[in-house]
């Protein structure tokens, strides 16, 4: 992602690890509760997402296949858990290398950026709509495209943008930080630097252009401008102008994780589903290494009497998910002065050895071609598109015209915790995305048949 930095900028910002490592709390500023135990903050921000409802549901997300059936592969929730423990490796390498150029962070809260990053990956998902990026689009479509189009002239240009290239990263960063009725304030209560290292892309839907990325929905900007002035992010956009910012440096290590689980994943996921030979997922997993290292992993496998093939490439896979994290922590440690200077360009993959980068991008190059619009993935796109479509038009149907009959029996199936009740239309229509981000594809689907009189309730 290229941010486009004001010249001045470069030559009086920096940002300060002391600063951006904070542990206070959104909607705690002013309190200091008692502990009972000995967990620091972050490690109890892990904790709230691990026991979270909204994280559980992860578990009827789909990832990039349809859910499993008898060959079990990544759901949203084990990409997720992956993604921390590549996190937290990513976090630990990092804080030992910087301590060492920097001994005067030792001892202080920079040296549990391994924990801050794991808990940022295990969130980083959360806000993801069912049926993975087809549900994304829905959303982004029926406003654009579909029969929500109407509502262009009866909202404002902020919410306008937000809901027409809806992003689930700013989905995340709401779910967490916004106040639901009946929650505490502050939604989860995170640290700010959790919150922060969460926002792959910090600034308003404004910027957000033809990719549809943005970090944050107009009615969380004065959570997120509080939380990035106060750990010291630098701001690229003048007063008055839509809110822009500077990455969390720890953004670029939770970025890369899912990078690199994602890609690494999805090749052993398409093996397992017979989209690729073993012969190709072995070619690609093997093309990170030099052939000395390449002739040792497969001394290894024949030492260890690895015989399956699904366990051959479960092997190579952890050894290139290995030099990749490697590789990327290396990359931050090799730019860090510009990336606290918010001048560092692309993702930590962009910058690592030639050998890796090339061998990442054949299986980019691969998943594009073979993985990504192979007849699984797409079918189940195609119904999560409908579905999704379907759920919009007669929700966002039953909040503008409220009085209606069948818009008062749809409101009533939607928990008091979204205000689908509002007086201010612009508060129902996100209530409504909400609702319907925050389902599971299994539910989504099951709501979809009932309202549609496709199936009944079964008692």
């Amino acid at each position: 992602m290229v941010f486009l930095i004001k010249k001045s900028y470069f030559c009086t910002c920096m940002m300060n690890w002391k600063q951006l490592i904070t542990n206070k709390r959104l909607g705690q500023e002013h309190f200091h509760p008692q502990r009972q135990d000995e967990r620091t903050e972050f490690k109890r921000d892990y904790d709230r997402l691990i026991f979270s409802a909204p994280f559980r549901r992860l578990q009827n997300k789909t990832q990039v296949f349809p859910l499993p059936g008898s060959i079990f592969v990544h759901n949203r929730l084990t990409h997720s858990l992956e993604v921390a423990s590549v996190g937290m490796s990513l976090g630990c390498d990092v804080a030992r290398a910087i301590t060492r150029k920097h001994p005067e962070l030792r001892g202080t809260l920079f040296e549990e950026i391994g924990q801050i990053v794991a808990t940022a990956c295990l969130a980083h998902d959360m806000g993801n709509p069912p049926f993975g990026h087809s549900g994304e689009k829905a959303i982004q479509t029926f406003f654009t495209e579909g029969a929500g189009n109407f509502l262009k002239d009866m909202v404002s240009e902020d919410l306008w943008n937000d809901i027409t290239h809806f992003e689930g990263n700013a989905n995340a960063f709401r779910l967490l930080a916004h106040r639901y009725k009946g929650r505490r304030q502050g939604g989860f209560v995170m640290t700010y630097s959790t919150l922060a290292a969460i926002v792959k892309y910090p600034y308003s839907s404004a910027y957000s252009g033809g990719k549809g990325k943005f970090g944050f929905f107009n009615s969380e900007k004065d959570l997120f401008k509080r939380i990035a002035d106060d750990i010291g992010l630098i701001r690229l956009s003048e007063e008055g102008e839509p809110l822009k910012y500077s990455r969390h440096p720890l953004v670029y290590l939770v970025e890369a994780a899912d990078d690199i689980c994602y890609e690494i994943m999805d090749i052993e996921d398409s093996h397992k589903l017979k989209i690729l030979s073993y012969e190709e997922t072995k070619r690609l997993l093997l093309s990170f290494f030099d052939e000395k290292t390449q002739d040792g992993i497969e001394k290894r496998i024949i030492d260890e009497n690895i015989t399956d093939l699904n366990e051959q490439i479960v092997y190579m896979r952890a050894c290139a998910i290995g030099i990749l994290e490697q590789e990327c922590a290396q990359a931050f440690i090799n730019n860090e002065e510009s990336i606290l200077s918010g001048t560092f360009q692309g993702s930590l993959i962009d910058a690592i050895n030639p050998r890796q980068r090339e061998a990442y991008k054949q299986c980019m190059d691969m998943s594009w071609k073979k993985i990504y619009h192979s007849k699984p993935v797409l079918d189940v796109e195609l119904a999560g598109y409908k579905i999704m479509n379907t759920l919009m038009e007669q929700m966002i149907e039953a909040v503008v015209h409220p009085d209606r009959f069948l818009s008062k029996q749809l409101i009533c199936r939607v928990s008091n915790q979204y205000e689908i009740d509002s007086p201010d239309l612009e508060t129902r229509v996100m209530a409504v995305i909400d609702y319907i981000s925050g389902m599971t594809d299994v539910y989504a689907l099951d709501v979809y048949q009932k309202i549609n009189g496709i199936s009944l309730p079964i008692v």
